[in-house]
């Protein structure tokens, strides 16, 4: 259940109260019988596990990548072809 706050108009006390979401909001202070309103505040957030900071995607190593030349890499040569060759002498 969520808690709301209340502030009363008259002397600015303010409540906290459990309250269901169908719930009838408090009207009056409990202290001087002034009228309530509620607060809205901000709310604390916790993201938890992987995927909610920048870093989160990049892989397991700590430093930063280089940026990519602007010249191509050369090719790579394609593996030499055996040369020898397999005789088989019948006797």
């Amino acid at each position: 259940m969520p808690t709301y706050e209340y502030e009363c108009q008259s002397c600015h006390q303010r409540v906290e109260a459990v309250q269901r979401f169908h719930d009838p909001a408090l009207t009056t202070c409990e202290h001087c019988g002034g009228e309530l309103r509620k607060v809205f505040s901000a709310v604390g957030i916790v993201f938890k596990g992987s995927g909610f900071y920048k870093n989160d995607s990049r892989g397991t190593s700590s430093s930063v990548t280089p940026p990519a030349s602007s010249t191509p890499a050369p090719a790579a040569s394609p593996p030499a072809a055996s040369t020898a060759t397999s005789s088989s002498t019948a006797d």
